[in-house]
């Protein structure tokens, strides 16, 4: 619900402002990776310059508690830093610097080893070469960067190293695998949910309220609502976003010779939610909060940027009264929740350790406890 509101809000603002809103977003986006890279770029040289005999790749992944949620965020991005490279209007000076940043954001991504993105990235290149001379050139500058970053990566944890002397650790060409890394344990649990409760399944985020020694989400978009909305409520979603992909793409293919940013734009967008959406078969991307924002916030552009076929009706006054009740009382409930759970947490903390290992606790998205009832 919070990320529709999201979604809603960013629609309207993105409505309301135009195309001066799309220049501030992108903006901000080459801004955050940007001081990521010099992140990564200061670190990795440090670690160089520190005499070390090993290099662990991981460290130089800063800002996320896990590199997958780093790779979740990269794959958000990738697609919209090449916006500016599209435009006919960008100077040169400016499309060099953004694809060296381009190249660098790839290199990284290489080298957190996350192989959701790989694959996110991948399909959103296959599917937007298919949709025209615009797709193709965005999916080009794509595979430019790749390769650039490819070698990138190659010279700086690779070459390098061994003419240093020095072990790297977590080497990103280790992850070449078709290895499930125990996914197939969270998937048949998943699987076990869907045929005890078809229909309305067991709740949100009640995967992760039964325990189990790999992770507290099935690492899989479609098994995850299955299991915890139920069959039909998978199908209504699936079908609303197979929808609105497939109509976001017929207009990107009928739009495919237009060089207007507003086209460009929502070229890019598309690419970001088509990477998402893939990473999320295999990665937690509905699940991590950081992630479900980029989502909310990716879905409500693409919303503001459709070109409506009937004008959008203002909701009547008794739908939007109807839908306040309902976010009061949803909110009424999990402040009871808060106050009921909120004086024992202390204690049930200390029980799940006690009955499961302390690796998980306290963080909820890896203890996965919700709330427990009395006596549990």
């Amino acid at each position: 619900m919070l990320s529709c509101a999201i979604a809603t809000a960013f629609a309207l603002q993105r409505t309301l402002h135009g195309v001066q809103l799309d220049r501030a977003f992108i903006g901000f986006v080459i801004l955050i990776c940007i001081v990521k890279t010099i992140q990564f770029l200061s670190a990795s040289t440090a670690a160089f310059l520190s005499s070390a005999p090993a290099l662990d790749t991981d460290l130089l992944l800063d800002g996320f508690s896990n590199k997958r949620f780093y790779g979740q965020f990269q794959t958000f991005t990738l697609p919209l830093l090449v916006l500016p490279l599209l435009l006919p209007s960008t100077r040169r000076s400016i499309k060099v610097g953004l694809f060296c940043l381009t190249s660098l954001w790839w290199m990284i991504a290489i080298s957190g080893g996350t192989r959701g993105t790989w694959l996110g990235m991948a399909a959103a290149v296959a599917v937007l070469f298919c949709l025209g001379r615009a797709g193709r050139r965005w999916a080009g500058w794509q595979m430019g960067a790749a390769s650039t970053g490819l070698l990138l990566f190659t010279l700086l944890f690779n070459v390098l190293p061994s003419l240093l002397g020095i072990e790297v650790s977590n080497f990103a060409g280790d992850r070449l695998t078709t290895s499930l890394s125990a996914r197939e344990i969270l998937w048949q649990q998943a699987w076990e949910m869907i045929k005890e409760r078809p229909l309305l399944g067991f709740g949100p985020m009640h995967f992760a309220d039964i325990w189990n020694a790999v992770a507290a989400h099935p690492h899989q978009a479609i098994l995850q609502w299955a299991c915890e909305w139920g069959i039909p409520s998978t199908l209504c979603v699936a079908g609303l976003a197979l929808y609105g992909l497939s109509t976001t793409a017929v207009l990107l293919h009928k739009r495919a010779l237009s060089l207007e940013p507003v086209d460009l734009m929502r070229l890019c967008l598309f690419a970001s939610l088509v990477g998402a959406l893939t990473q999320s078969m295999v990665d937690g991307v509905i699940v991590m909060p950081y992630s479900q924002l980029w989502l909310a916030i990716i879905v409500g552009w693409l919303l503001a940027l459709h070109e409506w076929q009937t004008p959008l009706r203002p909701a009547s006054v008794a739908f939007s009264r109807a839908w306040l009740v309902y976010l009061t009382l949803a909110v009424g409930m999990i402040f009871y929740i808060i106050v009921r759970d909120v004086p024992d947490m202390d204690t049930r903390k200390q029980q799940f350790a006690e009955d499961f290992g302390g690796r998980y606790s306290p963080r909820f998205w890896m203890q996965g406890v919700i709330a427990h009832p009395l006596g549990r």
